[in-house]
């Protein structure tokens, strides 16, 4: 894997949002779930996250995640996804989000 500078990184915008509502996305080629996400002053966005393996949508309100906000929005099936959901990824495909180890405002910048 290629090395990568400190300013290829500070590009990178990662925040703290909370999931405010999770459905199934029933559209989408592979297993995944729509997110609204609330990141304070940078308004909620929506995303596709394939986390179905491990997690229900009722489960996923108000938990706290980590999300890349600057990537540019792209087209999954009918819905345009604003941000990338984080999450660490087993050898079977299962995500495991990404989250604050306790509550923070939303918005919080990851340093």
């Amino acid at each position: 894997m290629e090395n990568l500078s400190w300013s290829d990184f500070a590009k990178v915008d990662m925040r703290i949002g909370t999931i405010v509502k999770a459905e199934i996305f029933k559209e989408a080629k592979n297993p995944a779930y729509k997110l609204l996400i609330d990141f304070g002053d940078l308004g909620m966005k929506k995303s596709s996250a394939q986390i179905t393996k491990l997690y229900q949508p009722q489960g996923l309100i108000g938990k706290q995640i980590v999300a890349v906000v600057n990537f540019p929005p792209k087209q999954i099936a009918n819905m345009m996804s604003e941000c990338l959901v984080l999450g660490g990824l087993s050898g079977e495909k299962e995500v495991t989000l990404l989250q604050s180890e306790r509550a923070v405002k939303n918005g919080t910048k990851i340093a």
